[in-house]
């Protein structure tokens, strides 16, 4: 911590220090940069002193700070996850961070449960103490496990759905915004090697110049989302030793999360619409305790083959009622369903197309082209609908609910129902009038609920019946 703690907070403080050295370069005087520099280092120091943890037989406390003194504690019984990070200074030194998850809504760092810099060697007896979830001596949870077995590993052939997900463009756009506020933009705009590349493209042509530009940024993000695929997610493993579910990954930063399969409650098949093209999938865990918001905490595998994100998903859900549960054919929800989706698709269009019509009747001209994209529309909104509607589906049995909904971004989850708290039905107006509702799964996993979406609604009661048989509460809404 003593060497950690500094180094983190001078490069957090890189900005400031770079203001400080300019402004000294022109003034002669470095003392402000020394100051800023030995107070960051001794506050770094300081977390030495003013920092502690204890694990107790019903919970585990931490405690931190000097002039506000901090004291968190969290019950074993709460503690829903244990995530172990280390960048490259971390493993350097052996270090880890380990972090304790609870599944509450987190105000601001200080409610985190964080022990930076803890010798790696303690890592794995005290993540395995800590999941234990009880008072247990820690001789006894340590040797109470089954063998793991792995159910998934990083494949070099992964990296191909790296240019399909928006990670590469997120990078460079963020990179060239921090270049035009830092004032380089100009610079580089002015010089001659631009200006000269401008002018030969502006000879092109500008359909030609946006071609070219286009495909340089595409070129250019596809290998930044390579870089950090294989960064983040190299040497990705997942494990299972029938209580525990581990995920580790990471080249130069690791990450090792820990999910507790008592409090699996599912898990969630994602498919944006480029990387579904490229028949590639995101599989995360559907966890009690643990918010969707919290990707990186419930990720079972980053983008990767659907044949290995369904193997993967069918491996976590082994326990669930019936096999191969990912793959399973769904129930169709019936025409309603599709007639409200060509409505809600072809709505905006009808409407753009009425009013180039109303335009029309004044007696001035309405260019061609603008029927023509009114006609593309048309088509597009058809396809969208038709896409949507073939997504659409759910099958329920006894224990498992399995819905699947979207065309931009499609999934597909897979719910144990014993962790459903309570079902609810929703009609809208227009539901209403197609003869649709809205199943509502309620539960204290990720997002909280899960929804069949446009089912028939005689369908809506024989599907809570069927999925958890004498189910508790049921609310119906109307609006």
């Amino acid at each position: 911590m003593l060497l950690i703690h500094p180094i983190t907070e001078l490069v957090r403080l890189l900005p400031v220090l770079a203001i400080s050295l300019v402004l000294g370069s022109q003034s002669g005087n470095h003392v402000w940069g020394l100051i800023v520099v030995a107070l960051a280092v001794g506050a770094a120091m300081l977390r030495w002193f003013t920092t502690g943890y204890r694990v107790g037989a019903d919970d585990v406390q931490l405690r931190r700070g000097l002039l506000r003194r901090t004291v968190l504690s969290i019950p074993r019984g709460r503690i829903r996850s244990v995530d172990v990070r280390a960048g490259p200074l971390h493993r350097l030194l052996g270090l880890s961070i380990l972090t304790v998850g609870t599944g509450l809504q987190k105000s601001d760092r200080s409610d985190t449960f964080e022990l930076n810099a803890l010798a790696s060697d303690l890592v794995p007896a005290l993540r395995t103490e800590l999941l234990s979830g009880d008072s247990a001596p820690p001789d006894v949870a340590l040797t109470a496990h089954s063998p793991e077995r792995e159910i998934a590993h990083f494949r070099t052939g992964w990296v191909r759905f790296a240019p399909f997900t928006a990670t590469g463009i997120v990078v460079v756009g963020a990179g060239f915004g921090l270049v035009f506020q830092s004032g380089f933009a100009g610079d580089v705009a002015s010089s001659s090697a631009v200006n000269e590349s401008y002018q030969a493209i502006l000879r092109l042509g500008v359909v030609v110049a946006l071609v070219l530009a286009a495909l340089a940024l595409l070129v250019v993000s596809s290998i930044v989302s390579v870089l950090r695929y294989l960064v983040v997610y190299g040497n990705l493993t997942v494990t299972d030793d029938g209580e525990h579910l581990r995920i580790g990954h990471g080249l130069l930063s690791t990450r090792h999360t820990t999910l507790d399969r008592d409090r699996l409650r599912g898990a969630s098949l994602r498919r944006p619409l480029v990387l579904r093209w490229a028949r590639g999938a995101r599989l995360d865990a559907v966890m009690t305790g643990v918010s969707a918001s919290e990707k990186e905490s419930s990720l079972l595998l980053p983008p990767a083959p659907l044949k290995d994100a369904l193997g993967t998903m069918n491996a976590v859900l082994s326990g669930l009622p019936g096999r191969a549960v990912a793959a399973v054919p769904l129930q169709s929800h019936g025409p309603a369903a599709l007639r409200r989706r060509l409505t809600r698709a072809l709505g905006p269009v009808a409407l753009g197309a009425l009013a180039l019509a109303v335009y029309r009747s004044t007696g001035r001209e309405v260019p061609f082209a603008a029927w023509v994209v009114a006609v593309l529309l048309a088509v597009a909104a058809c396809a969208l609908a038709v896409d949507r509607y073939r997504a659409l589906g759910h099958l329920a049995a006894p224990g498992v609910l399995i819905t699947e909904h979207g065309s931009l971004d499609r999934r597909r989850v897979v719910l144990d129902t014993d962790g459903v708290v309570a079902w609810g039905v929703r009609e809208t107006f227009f539901q209403r009038r197609a003869g649709v509702a809205t199943v509502i799964a309620a539960t204290a996993a990720g997002t909280g609920s899960y929804r069949v979406i446009d089912v028939p609604v005689d369908w809506s009661a024989s599907v809570i019946e069927t999925a958890k048989p004498g189910s508790g509460d049921i609310w119906i809404t109307r609006r």
